[in-house]
């Protein structure tokens, strides 16, 4: 009887107060990403045996799901306040081996990202995103933090810069970017719009210029000011002053195929000087700064994104880029395959999908990393339109769950935390997902919980289980 009890205090102590949500949604990603797993590696199983199991990719992710769970247990276990009194050397570790692997991790694919030991690898970039969520938040959280104050955005930029970089030097730009997901919690604790309104115009600057040349750009950029300027002009002036933008509009955009560099000259001059009119004739010298201020820095952007992409990047770099953006301009049999395969793969499961184990392009490996990058692939063709929308409607909970669980948190450093969570998880699936439809570009993030690799399913563990354990003595804080 006194072991029963010990067995039941023990399981009572893991799981009881639990969010049985989130934690069902987690150990539910899991067993679907290890079944996607089996079947995407089920001819290596297949000729290897049972008894080569281990062997097989679905066997090490199976060994990696019974690590995770081990650790899921001990943090259950472990004092919930050990991860604020030590978010930072947590944080510092994380960084350190990222230091370390620069110098003793094994190159993989062109990328020293990675340390390797008795037939796994670790990468500790899935450490330093857990890291880092501790570190943000315990800065995020102390009584003198306001992000209104400079010196506070500093300090949180440069806890985002140090990973950052870190990765950026292994090379891998994909981890790097999912660091911008911070942004999330950021925004939740005050920081100003305007940093987002301007990171967002800046990007989609930066994307025009990698399709367009800069000059058409420039154009636009200030046939828009000027419109905004004309638009406030008085009523008798700015019909006229309206339709006058929209004739040039129409005008730059017909002739500039027909090469006269004076049309576009004469266009940018014309639009310069109903500009000055507007602001003179409303006074509004301000709003006529701001413009141009928005006009220089806008074409500095899309010349800058021109120049490096036709003489900075290499040829394959610019091929990545154009898969993405211009993919009319790449080959089907070379830089387009992954992406053609791709798109084929999960249009050929159809509404209800092959089923599970019939994936001939599957079977057949015709789309590349089908059990890491493009494991959607997998679940789009055997699954089908349903199972591929399911996935994302348990995504979709799982991260509703975790804001529900930040809003209710008594600890600042709770909430701040589960929100770096929620960031963390919508960055890897919106970028793993949209890049096998050719919606974002292919860059090597893990669809969390599904794709194989130890190194993220333990990273993602880890994130969440200290979410649960926080939670469950949430109302002790």
């Amino acid at each position: 009887m006194r072991r029963r009890r010990q067995q039941a205090g023990v399981g009572g102590a893991v799981l009881g107060r639990i969010d049985w949500m989130t934690f069902c949604l987690f150990l539910g990603l899991a067993v679907i990403g290890w079944m996607m797993i089996f079947s995407v590696s089920y001819e290596e199983y297949r000729q290897l045996g049972p008894s080569g199991f281990l062997s097989t990719s679905a066997g090490k992710q199976a060994i990696w799901l019974g690590i995770c769970g081990g650790i899921f247990a001990f943090i259950m276990l472990f004092d919930h306040k050990f991860w604020q009194t030590f978010a930072y050397p947590v944080y510092a570790f994380s960084m350190l081996m990222l230091v370390l692997v620069l110098f003793l991790g094994t190159n993989i694919k062109g990328a020293t990202s990675w340390f390797s030991f008795g037939g796994f690898s670790f990468q500790p970039s899935e450490l330093a995103k857990f890291g880092t969520c501790l570190g943000v938040s315990a800065f995020l959280s102390a009584y003198s933090t306001d992000l209104r104050n400079a010196r506070a955005q500093l300090t949180v930029l440069g806890l985002l810069l140090v990973p950052m970089l870190l990765i950026l030097l292994q090379p891998d730009a994909g981890s790097a970017l999912v660091f911008t997901s911070f942004l999330v919690v950021l925004f939740r604790q005050g920081l100003s719009s305007t940093y987002y309104i301007v990171g967002g115009l800046s990007i989609m600057l930066l994307i025009l210029g990698l399709v367009f040349p800069p000059l058409p750009i420039m154009i636009a950029l200030a046939l828009l000011g000027t419109a905004v300027l004309a638009y406030q002009l008085p009523a008798q002036y700015k019909g006229y002053a309206l339709g006058g933008v929209a004739v040039l509009g129409a005008g730059s955009y017909f002739l500039y195929g027909l090469d006269y560099g004076w049309h576009v000259l004469g266009a940018l001059a014309v639009a310069f000087l109903v500009a000055a009119f507007a602001a003179y004739q409303n006074r509004n010298g301000r709003l006529a700064f701001l413009l141009a201020i928005f006009l220089l820095a806008g074409s500095g952007l899309a010349y800058a994104a021109s120049y490096g992409f036709n003489q900075v990047l290499k040829p394959h770099q610019q091929d990545r880029i154009n898969v993405w953006l211009q993919p009319e301009k790449c080959d089907e049999r070379g830089s387009l395959y992954n992406l053609a395969q791709s798109k084929t793969a999960i249009g050929s499961g159809g509404l209800e999908g092959k089923g599970f184990l019939n994936g001939t392009m599957t079977k057949l490996n015709y789309v590349p990393e089908q059990s890491t990058d493009f494991i959607f692939c997998t679940i789009g063709e055997e699954q089908g339109f349903i199972g591929a929308m399911g996935i994302v409607v348990l995504f979709l909970l799982l991260m509703l769950r975790i804001t529900v669980l930040a809003e209710r948190q008594r600890s600042a450093f709770a909430r701040n935390y589960a929100y770096c969570v929620a960031g963390i998880v919508f960055i890897h699936v919106f970028i793993n997902i949209g890049m096998t439809m050719g919606l974002m570009p292919i860059i090597g993030i893990p669809l969390p919980l599904i794709s194989k690799g130890g190194s993220s399913l333990l990273g993602f563990t880890l994130m969440i289980a200290v979410l649960l354990k926080m939670d469950k003595h949430r109302m002790r804080a």
